[in-house]
């Protein structure tokens, strides 16, 4: 059996020309340079988490997400802390269907208007799937066919 020991509490070993002595070489305002400021922002559950580092192109917080209909693909800047309620409204503009009349999948499930793209996961470049909901779609063509008279002439019935 192998035994590891943490490198907290063994023995320092000195390399030649080093004299054993790391602390001669080093300043403590490198040290405090190399740890920085730890920044701290609130999400918006509650919970107060350490800031990441975005490296992103289109600027701090905006992501651009691919939505994909049936026929076309739209590239949308948005928030990454928006909803997918917000989503549907700037979809709304793009694809005239209403916010309610629009289904968004990402990654093959369905969101809720108040679920955050951010907590669910949505990152930059991220594709979301928009389907027409279709019961309301259902709804539509029933409002279509009450509108006009519905002919019977492929069954008569003869007595």
């Amino acid at each position: 059996m192998i035994r590891l020991r943490s490198k907290r509490f063994s023995r320092s070993s000195s390399k030649p020309g080093n004299n054993g002595s790391k602390a001669a070489s080093s300043s403590p305002e490198k040290d405090c340079k190399s740890i920085g400021e730890i920044k701290w922002e609130l999400r918006p559950g509650g919970m107060l988490v350490q800031k990441r580092e975005s490296n992103q192109s289109s600027g701090e917080g905006v992501i651009t997400i691919r939505v994909s209909t049936v026929s076309q693909w739209h590239d949308i800047n948005i928030d990454a802390t928006s909803t997918f309620g917000e989503l549907k409204m700037i979809l709304s503009l793009v694809t005239s269907l209403e916010p309610r009349e629009q289904r968004l999948l990402f990654r093959g499930k369905e969101k809720e208007d108040n679920e955050f793209l951010h907590m669910v996961g949505v990152r930059d470049k991220d594709k979301v799937l928009l389907l027409e909901d279709p019961a309301i779609k259902e709804m539509k063509l029933l409002g279509m066919a009450r509108g006009q008279p519905i002919n019977n002439t492929c069954c008569t019935i003869s007595a």
